[in-house]
């Protein structure tokens, strides 16, 4: 009988225990699942939950570093926990198909970072005291990742140091980094060098993610023909921005960031300027009519700019030019506009005449432009050409649009024959040599 009334003395002693600790809940942690296992985070860590199947690749990362995200704005470094702890993990059938991961987002030390677990559970609130230190027999994580251990309501959870794995070294610049949210330059993580002895990861520049956004806002895309431009332009897009400010984060952006891309005198005629550093750039041409493509031509002001300028720099010789655009509205316009001749500039008077609701290109000028609605990713049956006029154009073409359009330009044009480009594109150096850079690019064969 005493021996049953100590047993009862025990199990309400036990019983008392507990309801203390529960009483005393000082400590609550996100629970989650990673390869079969169950583990903790402290919430106070915990920014949010998300879930996500696409990820933009880092080059030259480490095998952990799944990639980064765009979290409402916000470019964040994702890790894979399963991959950082060596967990085994089923990448083929990532390969196979788009995988929906579930996604702890941390904020660690005023940086928010993402990290994939395999399934999230719910939010645990334990006693401080309740938890033990951890022991070397917890398997295959470093130890110093673990802050301790806990069993609640017959499960046991490893709790993990977060800040311990993400956290940030300065005074040691040597130690890999994960790529910094937000920043110009993204790094591994400083904690895993020693955990798996990894070899600093080349950093990749902010510039990396406006490429990217670019196609997406504004059909603009990165390419050979004007990465130049896009570094020199992200170079002063820098100045005075950081984090988040230095990503595009809508089409407000995006315009500022293409503001300097453009050619002078854009949908408009070209001024007395530009149309003097043009004609000083054309070639000695002997053909007895001149043939000219001038893609993108729009409502036809730089058509019209492009013949009279000709016409000063080949005098007496015949001109036809197959002006082309994809917009019927502005084509449709092109041959019948009217001006007054105070808005044209003075290398064009010339050849206008005027009529009874205003000045017109004269008789000669229209009968040698052939204005057609056409996209120039079809089929293109011309002749062959002496000059090719496409400015500003090649960069809102896919790559290998652009690829297969330069491609046209070598195999239409003629031996002396020279292509113009928006003032920040320019050709491949081994296939074509330039003949003029800004404010005008211009290009020719390589013989």
């Amino acid at each position: 009988m005493a021996a049953i009334i100590k047993d009862l003395e025990t199990v309400n002693a036990e019983i008392q225990e507990q309801k203390e600790r529960v009483d005393n809940v000082d400590f609550k942690m996100i629970t989650f699942s990673l390869g079969g296992k169950d583990y903790g985070v402290d919430i106070m860590n915990v920014k949010e939950i998300a879930k996500a199947d696409k990820f933009t690749f880092v080059p030259n990362a480490a095998s952990y570093v799944r990639g980064v995200y765009n979290l409402r704005g916000d470019i964040i470094p994702i890790v894979d926990l399963r991959s950082f702890f060596h967990m085994p993990h089923d990448r083929d059938k990532d390969k196979k198909e788009a995988v929906v991961e579930n996604m702890l987002i941390l904020r660690i030390e005023e940086r928010v970072y993402g990290t994939i677990v395999d399934k999230i559970d719910k939010v645990v609130g334990i006693s401080s005291s309740s938890i033990q230190p951890p022991h070397p027999i917890f398997g295959d994580i470093n130890i110093k990742f673990i802050s301790g251990v806990v069993e609640t309501q017959g499960i046991l959870y490893v709790i993990l140091d977060m800040i311990r794995i993400f956290s940030v070294n300065e005074d040691d610049k040597t130690k890999p980094r994960l790529p910094e949210p937000g920043g110009e330059t993204y790094y591994m993580p400083a904690s895993q060098e020693t955990a798996f002895g990894q070899e600093p990861s080349q950093a990749i520049s902010a510039l990396d993610f406006i490429r990217q956004s670019l196609p997406a806002i504004r059909r603009f895309h990165p390419s050979p023909v004007n990465d130049a431009w896009l570094r020199e332009r992200f170079t002063t897009w820098s100045v005075g921005r950081q984090g988040p400010d230095l990503q595009l984060k809508d089409t407000k952006d995006a315009d500022e960031f293409l503001s300097s891309f453009y050619s002078p005198c854009t949908a408009s005629f070209w001024s007395d300027d530009y149309a003097a550093a043009v004609k000083a750039v054309l070639p000695d041409l002997s053909s007895s009519i001149i043939q000219v493509w001038n893609i993108g031509c729009g409502k036809g002001y730089e058509t019209f700019s492009f013949i009279c300028i000709l016409k000063g720099r080949y005098p007496g010789l015949r001109l036809k030019i197959w002006a082309n655009d994809n917009d019927i509205m502005a084509i449709s316009q092109a041959p019948n506009m009217l001006f007054e001749l105070e808005d044209v500039p003075e290398y064009c008077r010339i050849h206008m005449v005027r009529g009874p609701n205003g000045y017109s290109f004269n008789q000669e000028i229209k009968d040698s432009i052939l204005f057609e609605y056409h996209d120039v990713l079809n089929d293109n049956s011309l002749p062959e050409l002496d000059l090719v006029l496409a400015r500003d154009l090649l960069s809102f073409l896919p790559p290998p649009e652009q690829e297969k359009l330069i491609v046209q330009f070598g195999e239409r044009l003629k031996s002396r024959g020279m292509v113009f480009l928006g003032q920040s594109e320019e050709l491949a150096e081994t296939e074509w040599r330039s003949a003029a850079k800004q404010p005008v690019s211009a290009f020719t064969h390589r013989e």
